[in-house]
């Protein structure tokens, strides 16, 4: 008989840890807003944030085996909230990625992250052989690669790129022989130059202006100039609390959303941005222990599903404030103002929270 799980066995110390990031970025938000259009907007983040808490008890008592059971359901639900996206989505700066609902607008590509997880380490688990065969890969390859094409023609480049480490974590805990992995990097790499021509002009220079900013200071490079001014002119322990000259003279384009890393550097220096990053580490290393002891090799691989697209999402934002990426719109989790990026990262951390608490179930 399988013992009754218990809110003793959650992971406490996690919760809290991402609890002090969202905090963090709640008081960023509020400092980088202040006297602007965006003034209030700290607040709807804790309304975010307290929501996405309720639903992360709410999913933590759904055993996941039952969610893996039903994910080919949830797929063909999350492929058709990115065709409404395509069809009905409200259009901004070019791009459809929202649906309005009510007063908000809701980004279905966000969830889909968590879909795609849970249908990754569905494929894998359910394999027997132990070395995976190119019908396999190829598989693989569909699963995540349908959504990542259908949200790349809203456009968006950032999200689609997000999908990827999913699909790579789950071929590298398949075990994907070494030869398939230089195979397929061979065709990505001969794909290129076809791939560079389906993108928008405003996304080629995104990808290329980060490594000479300088060539267009007022167009694609303005981005990058301006956050790496703003990180430098932190120094050590940075200028203060809502005493951001860049961020708050408005030359720190949308402060509160891609930036926001930078806006927090300026104000709070090296030693904060370091402090930023060691509570990521110690967020990361936590899901890492937890994917250690799951119950299952299913449950294994969603944590670990939830390690790469977490590890993705901090490495890009970061390097992109820092000038090392190219500027792709992707978030800090748990830190940038935005609704459906909070949602999704207490979600995924309710599906962990619920393979942690059955790890002694029998």
């Amino acid at each position: 008989m399988a013992r009754y799980v218990s809110f003793r066995d959650f992971d406490w110390l996690l919760l809290g840890f991402v609890l002090l990031i969202c905090g963090i970025g709640v008081t960023e938000i509020y400092s980088a807003t202040l006297h602007t259009k965006f003034a209030g907007a700290h607040i709807k983040q804790i309304y975010w944030i307290l929501g996405g808490v309720v639903l992360m008890f709410a999913v933590s008592l759904i055993n996941y085996q039952a969610m893996l059971e039903q994910v080919h359901w949830m797929y063909i639900a999350s492929i058709a909230s990115l065709m409404l996206v395509l069809v009905f989505g409200q259009k901004y700066l070019g791009a459809r990625r929202w649906v309005k609902i009510g007063g908000n607008h809701f980004q279905p590509s966000e969830w889909v992250k968590l879909i795609l997880v849970l249908a990754v380490a569905r494929y894998f688990a359910d394999m027997r052989q132990k070395e995976l065969s190119w019908s396999d890969f190829i598989k693989a390859g569909m699963i995540v690669g349908v959504p990542m094409l259908m949200v790349l023609a809203q456009p968006d480049l950032g999200t689609c790129l997000t999908y990827l480490p999913i699909a790579v974590m789950g071929l590298f805990l398949g075990e994907v022989r070494l030869k398939q992995a230089l195979t397929v990097l061979l065709l990505v790499g001969l794909m290129l130059p076809l791939g560079w021509h389906v993108l928008k002009p405003y996304q080629r220079e995104r990808l290329t202006s980060f490594m000479n900013p300088d060539a267009d200071k007022q167009g694609s490079g303005y981005q990058v100039i301006q956050s790496q001014i703003a990180v430098g002119s932190g120094g050590i322990w940075g200028k203060g609390t809502a005493k951001g000259t860049q961020t708050h003279l408005a030359y720190l384009p949308v402060p509160q959303t891609d930036f926001i890393f930078a806006a927090f550097s300026e104000e709070h220096g090296f030693v904060g941005a370091l402090g930023v990053l060691l509570l990521y580490f110690i967020v990361l290393m936590r899901l890492t222990q937890n994917a250690q002891t799951a119950p299952d090799r299913a449950g294994t691989f969603v944590v670990m599903g939830v390690v790469a697209v977490l590890s993705f999402h901090i490495l890009v934002n970061v390097g992109m404030v820092v000038g090392f990426m190219p500027v792709t719109g992707i978030p800090l989790p748990l830190m940038s103002y935005g609704g459906s990026s909070v949602v999704f990262m207490f979600l995924a951390l309710g599906i962990v929270m619920n393979i942690r608490m059955r790890r002694f179930v029998n």
